[in-house]
This record gives structure tokens, C-alpha cells and sequence, in this order.
């Protein structure tokens, strides 16, 4: 498949119905994207991936995006979500070969879960962004919960006033963040389900404790965000991955800088440097 085509995926069998796309030829590279956000949202649009020679698969998650929402029955917690991407590695990927797994916050901390799951599929495990670090505080399922009922209450612009009022944004970043959270918000079909999954997912634990990560050999790249610019993936819970994975590497733009994770073509610049150099793990 050329570079520039995409072919979508329908990922069918247990659960719900996953929408995604593929593109590009080469090694496998699949990608999961956070909370409130579609695929799109993992390297925003960029191919540099796929013009490094890399097959590039990416996928709305259970409610979100395309997506259908989780059947009567389930949630939206990560042993679901982890489910989820074990669904779309065996799919779209075969059940053997190996590929480079890389996800941005509630994407990290299911990437990571699956890691811990199946360390013998994956050739490189990139984690962006990621928060959670053993703890679920009150605080912050109180924060989630207000999510939620803003946008079920008032849509896509009291979910925006609420990240604008409770974030803490650094006025610098205050528009550039809340454009793209109107933006990302307004790609989902059914937001309602979003609704619940910012339910879901505050009360969920990907794994027991950061120390279990000490058992994960995979290499992995941590990309971490300054604080000013990203207040809700803190810079030291990055820090904290890269200590508790015994084969890992941290980047992240200069300070400053708008925050590496949201720079789609110089992130996948860093993605493609990380699995080039890790090619005979494929």
C-alpha cells in the first residue's frame, strides 16, 4: 500500500465494533490515542511514519471516534480497553508478527497493560504522556466526574468551559488548548459514551503498581511534557516510567516549547529514530 493510502479497518468479534485506518508499507507500527480523543490524535495527522517505511495502524477506542460504544454488559475500564487492543494487534497485524506499540496518556497506560500482557509481541513500546502512577486519588476522580457531567449536560462547549475553569492552563497556552480540546470533541458520534468512559477510565488501574513495570523488558521510549503547557500529564510521572522500566529513554521539547506530544511530525520523527534503531527486535 502506498504511503499516502489509507484502508479502513472495521475490527469486529468480542465487544464492540472498533473502527481505524492503515497506511503505509514496512514494520508495523500501532498506535493508541487518550481519553476524549480519536486517533487522530496520536501523531495529528502527520505521515512521517509511514514515508520512514513504516505500516501505520491507528484506531478510535470503544466509544470514542467511529467507534460503537461498549455493549450492555461492559465498561470502559482498561482490562477492556487492553482487550480492545489485543483485538486489533491480532486483526490487523496477525497473531505472530511482532510491531511497535506507542500510546498518548489513557493510549500509554493501555499500551503499557498490554506490554505486561504480551512482552513477546512487541518489538519497541513508546509511552506519551503518561499519568497514572499506582494511585487513584478522590481529588482526581471528582476532576473526571465533572468532566463527564459537563459534557452530558452542556456538550462540547460546557466540556471546554470546564477544562478552561479547573485545568490550571498556563495563560501562554490557554487558546491553543482549548482549540484543540473543541476540536477533538467535536469528532466523536457518540458522546455520551465518551461521557462514560471519563467515568470508566478515572476509576480503572492499567496495572497494579509502577513497580511492576520493573519486570518489562520491551525498549521503550517515554515522551514526557513540561507543565506549563500540559498540566494534566505532569513531567515527573513521565520521569517516573522511565525509573520503574529498566530499558527505557526519555525525550521532550526544550522548555518552552509547545510540548513534543503535540508536534505530530517531529514526534513521529523521534517514533521512527526510536524504531529504526531498534529494527532487529522485528
Amino acid at each position: 500500500m502506498a504511503a499516502g493510502a489509507a484502508e479502513q479497518l472495521a475490527i469486529a468479534g468480542a465487544g464492540p465494533t472498533l473502527r481505524g485506518e492503515s497506511a503505509g508499507e514496512g514494520p508495523p507500527a500501532l498506535l493508541c490515542h487518550g481519553i476524549t480523543a480519536t486517533r487522530r490524535y496520536v501523531v495529528h495527522g502527520s505521515r512521517s511514519l509511514e514515508r520512514a517505511g513504516h505500516r501505520v495502524v491507528s484506531y478510535d477506542a470503544r466509544g470514542h471516534g467511529e467507534s460503537d460504544p461498549a455493549p450492555a454488559g461492559e465498561g470502559y475500564g482498561y482490562p477492556r480497553l487492553v482487550d480492545d487492543l489485543e483485538r486489533v494487534a491480532d486483526q490487523a497485524l496477525g497473531g505472530e508478527r511482532r510491531f511497535f506499540l506507542a500510546g498518548h496518556s489513557m493510549g500509554a497506560h493501555t499500551a503499557v497493560g498490554y506490554a505486561l500482557r504480551h512482552p513477546e509481541r512487541l518489538a519497541g513500546l513508546v509511552v506519551i504522556g503518561p499519568v497514572y502512577r499506582g494511585e487513584i486519588s478522590d481529588g482526581s476522580i471528582a476532576y473526571w466526574d465533572g468532566l463527564a457531567q459537563a459534557l452530558e449536560d452542556g456538550g462540547v462547549d460546557a466540556f471546554v468551559d470546564y477544562i478552561d475553569r479547573e485545568q490550571g492552563i498556563d495563560p501562554a497556552w490557554r487558546d491553543s488548548v482549548l482549540k484543540f480540546t473543541r476540536a477533538r470533541l467535536e469528532l466523536h458520534r457518540h458522546p455520551e459514551a465518551v461521557a462514560r468512559a471519563l467515568r470508566d477510565v478515572a476509576r480503572s488501574a492499567p496495572f497494579r503498581a509502577l513497580a511492576d513495570l520493573h519486570r518489562l523488558e520491551v525498549p521503550t521510549l517515554v515522551v514526557a511534557s513540561h507543565d506549563a503547557a500540559d498540566p494534566g500529564h505532569p513531567y515527573e510521572a513521565a520521569l517516573a516510567y522511565a525509573e520503574a522500566l529498566p530499558n527505557s529513554g526519555v525525550v521532550s521539547e526544550m522548555p518552552g516549547e509547545s510540548p513534543l506530544a503535540w508536534q505530530g511530525g517531529k514526534l513521529s520523527r523521534e517514533l521512527a529514530a526510536f524504531f529504526a534503531a531498534r529494527a532487529d527486535n522485528l
